[in-house]
């Protein structure tokens, strides 16, 4: 059982690394806009142009998801409570870290905004878990 944990564990950690990576590097690119990243489909990159601030709190979302799945494996007999701190203060420093990395770029400037676009993604990931989790129990209770 212990192996399943620390191998469920391993694979969230490194969906918390990519999900931590791609954060700076779309908060450190050059180009705000994202016409650069070809990659992406058009109607991502025309909607995150449309929505500018609102795509900060996108990838939180997951943030804050597998920030509380991490917890819950490390944590079995923790709180269930839907606010976490850890989950929070963790992406509020990703989220204060992406923004200043921001000074130090000539064409990008820190705003506000997105920290709060941040934190509140990070919080909405964090109640999106406690609500699977609440389900699940609710249909395993059933069963």
């Amino acid at each position: 059982m212990k192996i399943k944990n620390a191998r469920k564990k391993s694979i969230i950690i490194l969906f918390l690394l990519v999900c931590t990576g791609s954060i700076f590097y779309y908060s450190w690119i050059h180009n705000p806009g994202l016409e650069t990243e070809t990659y992406l489909p058009l109607w991502i990159r025309n909607w995150s142009n449309e929505y500018f601030n609102l795509r900060t709190a996108v990838p939180f979302v997951a943030l804050g998801y597998l920030l509380e799945v991490w917890q819950g494996l490390s944590n079995a007999a923790a709180t269930q409570s839907p606010f976490r701190l850890k989950t929070i203060i963790i992406t509020a420093v990703v989220v204060c870290m992406a923004e200043g990395g921001q000074f130090f770029i000539a064409t990008r400037q820190p705003d506000f905004m997105d920290i709060f676009f941040g934190i509140s993604g990070g919080i909405l990931g964090c109640l999106v878990y406690h609500l699977i989790q609440k389900i699940n129990f609710l249909f395993s209770k059933n069963a």
